[in-house]
């Protein structure tokens, strides 16, 4: 399956988020992390990781003797086609009431305010 028309699950980008961090592990090293979070063995993380690799989603590197893992998806690559999703469907193209729900979610700090007003400022230079 062509990794562009895949929608990676839950447990599958839980895995992504480990590698985009570490760019590259084995299957031991993903299961240590995944472990402080859930429960869940090490033979299910081997499966998932095989699956993913099939899929497109990973790259194995088989060249030693412990395989090493790598996702051939970028973080920003997977945000933007989720994002898209959510603005077109829940938020129904109104990229303010997504932005407005996402702060709503949690308190921002001092230092969150501050980056979004100035990444903001970059908007209104463009459209004065």
């Amino acid at each position: 399956m062509s990794n562009k028309k895949y929608n990676p699950t839950e447990s599958e980008l839980e895995i992504l988020q480990i590698l985009w961090d570490k760019g590259n592990a084995t299957v031991r090293e993903v299961h240590e992390v995944l472990e402080q979070v859930k429960d869940t063995g090490y033979t299910t993380t081997l499966k998932i990781m095989q699956i993913m690799t099939e899929k497109g989603l990973l790259e194995r590197n088989t060249s030693n003797r412990t395989h090493i893992y790598k996702p051939l998806l970028s973080r920003e690559k997977i945000q933007k086609k989720f994002l898209n999703k959510m603005l077109n469907g829940l938020f129904k193209g109104s990229e303010s009431r997504l932005i407005m729900g996402a702060l709503d979610q949690k308190e921002l700090s001092r230092k969150d305010i501050d980056e979004i007003k100035e990444y903001l400022k970059q908007f209104e230079n463009k459209n004065p």
